[in-house]
């Protein structure tokens, strides 16, 4: 009886991780909407972008903070290292989707349209390498997807540290500008891959 039950359990679980599983692809997807405004310069598809890329980044912190609880054998982990990992990105993603949200408001008036750019720039870029990073780590530490995934992930992050980096120095060119995409074409994969396959088996065991 109490195996007939826990599998039950388990059974309405699935479900609901393939729901999750798909919103996290989805959002990863919707995130990269705020680069509206910047090829068409449209004020009010461009702040409705900016904000639903800033909301969507925050949803896909929130959707995947209990999951990163887990260890790579599904079983909760609340380790302090962890914890901490976690904790910390779910704070640069708030912080990440709250800094595209206020780009969003800033397109609306033209007194503040060219604050969009400075909060870009200047801030929102190093949340969202950390957060890049940490992403990254947390997958790799829990499996919910394949680790090439996570490899290819962190290499990304760490290709647009350096390029940031040396933007920062004054050095620029269009080969560093074309480093960009593995990041890029690394989030597309993993978008599609959660809307297609989802979360690994592992993780369904909570």
């Amino acid at each position: 009886m109490e195996t007939t039950i826990t599998s039950k359990a388990q059974s309405t679980q699935r479900p609901a991780h393939r729901i999750r599983a798909t919103l996290v692809g989805i959002f990863l997807l919707l995130a990269y909407t705020m680069l509206i405004y910047d090829f068409t310069g449209n004020v009010p598809f461009g702040s409705a972008a900016d904000i639903v890329s800033g909301l969507a980044v925050i949803g896909i912190a929130v959707l995947l903070f209990p999951l990163f609880r887990l260890d790579s054998n599904g079983r909760i982990n609340d380790s302090t290292g962890n914890k901490i990992l976690n904790l910390a990105y779910l704070f640069s993603k708030l912080v990440e989707g709250t800094l595209m949200i206020a780009g969003g408001i800033c397109i609306l008036f033209e007194s503040t349209r060219e604050y969009r750019s400075l909060i870009y720039a200047n801030f929102h870029i190093y949340f969202f390498i950390a957060g890049a990073l940490l992403l990254y780590l947390l997958l790799f530490r829990t499996r919910l997807v394949p680790r090439f995934f996570s490899v290819w992930g962190i290499i990304g992050s760490v290709i647009l540290l350096l390029v940031t980096a040396l933007g920062l120095m004054g050095i620029k060119h269009m080969i560093l500008d074309a480093m960009l995409m593995p990041i890029v074409a690394n989030e597309v994969s993993l978008a599609i891959w959660l809307m297609v396959k989802g979360f690994s088996s592992k993780s369904k065991k909570n």
